[in-house]
């Protein structure tokens, strides 16, 4: 298949052209700086010659948006939205006038779509959507908008001959370098891996490798559209997503942080505490009905395969 990656330079980006290129795919990526072989250039916002990679394409893969490792200030808050929701709305415009268009458009979301909150899951069909979250920061509620507004991109966008998803996904974890996996590891090894304001928030993940079999899985199944949620079944409370992530890298203690610690680190790590205290308690309702099985869906077993993983990267 011939498949157009949109935005498909960052770490999910590069998990996905690496995984689907060996698989024997032909893969395009689109970047606002193309570097190598199998990059074009487009701008993110406007049509332009890169439209013709994606008329006669199987799948096009929209990765697109700016990174949300940053602080959340109004400035880089726009930029989020912006980069998001210009890039879908160009993308399903180069599929409206493709006279070949994709049987398939994947459009990458996020699990940060739903409501923070302990009680109970969020799945595709009971899911409560944030933003209206008593006693959490105001600023909380725009991440909730940006995803709302770039799923309402792909909706309505004039594209009847293609078929749509728009992929919650959760942290995607790989062992690559500088990726979330490799920014918590280094922190857990340094012995700072202990529970945050508490550590009772969910944390929700997907081992890589069951993200790119999940977009295959998509890609396959021709009655599936919508939204689907791309995580392990098995989101796990903050304190014990850490502890087992200790344990996989054999460190035996970590330092537990309160909230203004957090703070402290976010801001010395230039990102927010959002990424560290929102609670996302997500599951993957549509993939488990549809009769996907994960590979890795429990996190101290993923743990354990992405330290090893990570472990022989480094020793090559």
């Amino acid at each position: 298949m011939r498949i157009v990656v949109p935005g498909g330079t960052g770490q999910v980006g590069t998990v996905l052209r690496r995984a689907l290129t060996a698989a024997g795919h032909e893969v395009v990526v689109l970047s606002r700086r193309p570097s190598g072989p199998g990059e074009r250039a487009w701008d993110g916002r406007t049509l332009g010659a890169w439209a013709a990679e994606i008329d006669g394409s199987d799948v096009v893969i929209n990765l697109a948006g700016r990174s949300v490792s940053c602080r959340y200030t109004p400035a880089n808050l726009k930029a989020m939205m912006d980069s998001r929701v210009e890039s879908a709305r160009v993308v399903g415009e180069a599929i409206a006038a493709a006279a070949r268009p994709p049987a398939l458009w994947l459009q990458m979301s996020t699990a940060t779509i739903y409501t923070h909150r302990f009680d109970a899951p969020n799945d595709e069909a009971t899911g409560e959507i944030g933003g209206s979250e008593p006693g959490v920061p105001g600023y909380w509620s725009y991440s909730v908008d940006i995803a709302t507004a770039w799923e309402r991109e792909v909706e309505k966008a004039d594209t009847p001959r293609t078929r749509t998803v728009a992929l919650r996904s959760a942290m995607v974890m790989s062992p690559d370098r500088g990726g979330v996996f490799d920014v918590l590891s280094r922190l857990a090894r340094l012995g700072l891996g202990g529970p945050v304001a508490g550590g009772a928030q969910y944390v929700s993940w997907i081992h890589d490798h069951d993200f790119v079999r999940a977009v295959e899985f998509l890609i396959a199944r021709e009655d599936v559209s919508g939204p689907v949620n791309l995580a392990a079944p098995a989101p796990v409370p903050q304190r014990g997503f850490m502890r087992a992530l200790r344990s996989a890298w054999g460190v035996p203690v970590g330092l537990p942080a309160t909230r203004w610690m957090a703070e402290a680190g976010a801001f010395a790590l230039r990102s927010d505490t959002e990424l560290l205290l929102k609670s996302r308690r997500v599951v993957p309702g549509r993939l488990l009905a549809e009769g996907f099985a994960f590979e890795h869906p429990e996190w101290p077993e993923a743990a354990g395969d992405l330290a090893a993983r990570a472990r022989r990267q480094r020793r090559s």
